[in-house]
């Protein structure tokens, strides 16, 4: 008698989402379909193994299945919510009918909460009564979807989760790392796009291996004297979500917020950066706010507190940003 398949539904059919579910769907033990809100996405996968919108060049594999039915939530037993962190929570809310209480979901959208919870994940937690879990490492969709060996860091306070998850991408492209620190791989998720926009305005005005280099490891001290303020634990940043993540999003031109500190740096948007809207100039914001509750975290957390006059400050001196991190202690 057949074995029967691991469910697996990820929701959100754009780039990270369709990667993910391609590449785990080559698993011939699991059944995996993509659930999208896009008609014609959905139209495309299943009519041709195209998704024409994100991946128009590249041939999914036949044993993935496309879906816009609500309902397909109730069938599968590990969900994967590939969708903004804006909307994820409420879209879990709003659909938690549709969602068996055994089910385990699993958040790969990268930001902070806007309720007290802090995180994504956490907010979720707090909200359902099913297992939650995170996934997060140094992941471009296009790399993935090539069959590149793409890591993660599979984050939850369940532990017995685990031996499943590494069972569910045996034989894929997909390699992982494990961690029950569900807060400090949230953070770190975000604070790396923060870093990254930083980064990008350094290489912008000098293109220095020096420089960049004496920069990145001030950044990644930062980065891990945050993470452990708020409650992260400190062996984390040495996972796939932490040093991985942060020097492919800080040291690749594929970034979009290394993208927008290098345009920054170059002296383009200064008038419009309040209108961009990515993940690391909101994290900023958040982190700014809280951070200057408390003169000394301000001092003490130089990168980011001047990265937050960069993007509120129209007439900021961007040449001045180097030397007013170098300049502090």
């Amino acid at each position: 008698m057949e074995e029967e398949k691991t469910k697996i539904c990820i929701v959100g059919a754009g780039a990270i989402g369709t990667a993910l579910a391609n590449a785990l769907a080559n698993n011939p033990d699991l059944e995996v379909v993509l659930y999208s809100i896009e008609p014609a996405v959905v139209e495309s996968i299943v009519q041709t193994q195209y998704n024409l919108k994100y991946f128009p060049n590249t041939k999914l594999t036949w044993r993935l299945k496309a879906t816009g039915d609500i309902n397909v939530l109730s069938e599968n037993k590990y969900i994967f919510l590939a969708i903004p962190s804006s909307v994820l929570v409420n879209f879990v809310m709003e659909n938690e009918r549709f969602i068996a209480p055994d089910a385990v979901l699993i958040n790969m959208a990268k930001g902070l909460s806007k309720d007290e919870y802090f995180t994504v994940a956490e907010s979720l937690q707090a909200h359902v009564s099913q297992k939650v879990a995170t996934i997060k490492g140094p992941t471009f969709a296009r790399d993935l979807i090539d069959k590149i060996p793409t890591a993660f860091t599979f984050t939850s306070v369940h532990e017995d989760l685990f031996p499943l998850m590494k069972k569910m991408v045996q034989g894929t492209n997909v390699y992982l790392d494990y961690s029950t620190d569900l807060r400090g791989v949230e953070l770190l998720s975000t604070m790396k796009n923060i870093y990254a926009i930083a980064t990008g305005i350094l290489d912008a005005q000098f293109d220095s291996p020096n420089l960049r280099f004496m920069f990145l490891t001030k950044a990644f001290y930062e980065m891990r004297s945050i993470l452990i303020h708020f409650g992260g634990a400190k062996k984390t940043i040495f996972k796939y979500c932490g040093f991985g993540d942060f020097g492919l999003t800080a040291l690749n031109d594929l970034s979009r917020n290394r993208t927008l500190g290098l345009l920054i740096g170059k002296g383009f948007f200064s008038e419009n950066i309040s209108n961009m809207v990515l993940e690391g100039k909101n994290a900023v914001t958040i982190f700014s706010d809280i951070l200057s509750k408390d003169e000394t975290l301000t001092e003490k957390f130089v990168i980011i507190n001047e990265l937050q006059k960069v993007l509120t400050q129209p007439n900021y001196d961007i040449p001045s940003f180097v030397q007013h991190i170098l300049n502090e202690d």
